[in-house]
């Protein structure tokens, strides 16, 4: 008899693993969105965490801004404390290192216009990143007569946009007034930030009589700290 030849069945076909990719993929596809709503919702997160760096005419919330300072002499102290202290408000002005050249000249610059400059009521400190002992150096070695502030941490420093990243100090001046208004508040060269203070000085409000007196209450305080 003829031997029947049959026909070979073909192989099963395998779709499981073409399936498994569909369901990766579409596992995928649904992850993409909770992971980018999740990254936003950081940068969102962050943002907000860090308030915006204030511009001239702004008026500041001056509890908590910039955060807790020292003296040369280590007390502590706010921007809130200061102003409020001052006749008419602050002037920050803000030096890399201190008893380096640059910085040297701008604080001795200050020094020698201290008279004109507080003359309207204004309220001068130094500020930097140094640490009391520096600070009290330069001071005594420059005759400095007013503050110099030490904002170890650059939160003051780093609230007026005036800090370096990822370390360091920018050369600037800031002027807040009583109200926690920003009558300045720019970088400058050592020259160029006392003009720029005796810039809001000449433009003052506060009558001749009124920078008299407070010429002359200043001297008084000067008299009674001898």
């Amino acid at each position: 008899m003829p031997v029947e030849l049959r026909k070979r069945k073909a192989a099963p076909s395998q779709p499981e693993p073409a399936q498994k990719k569909a369901a990766t993929a579409k596992t995928t596809k649904k992850a993409a969105p909770k992971a980018e709503k999740a990254t936003e919702e950081v940068k969102s997160k962050s943002t907000a965490a860090k308030p915006a760096v204030p511009k001239v005419g702004d008026v500041i919330s001056l509890e908590g801004f910039g955060g807790e300072l020292q003296t040369q002499d280590g007390a502590s102290t706010t921007l809130q404390t200061l102003i409020a202290s001052s006749k008419a408000g602050v002037v920050l002005f803000t030096y890399p290192r201190a008893s380096t050249p640059g910085c040297t000249k701008q604080a001795c610059m200050f020094r020698d216009g201290y008279e004109n400059l507080t003359s309207t009521g204004l309220a001068i400190y130094g500020l930097s990143t140094d640490s009391p002992k520096a600070n009290t150096t330069f001071k005594t070695k420059q005759n400095l007569p007013y503050p110099l502030l030490c904002d170890v941490n650059a939160t003051l420093i780093g609230s007026l946009g005036l800090k370096k990243s990822p370390k360091g100090t920018v050369r600037g001046v800031c002027v807040i007034d009583k109200a926690g208004k920003v009558l300045l508040l720019e970088p400058g060269s050592p020259a160029g930030t006392v003009e720029a203070v005796e810039k809001i000085v000449r433009e003052s409000p506060i009558k001749d009589g009124d920078k008299e007196e407070s010429k002359k209450e200043a001297e008084e305080a000067e008299e009674e700290k001898e």
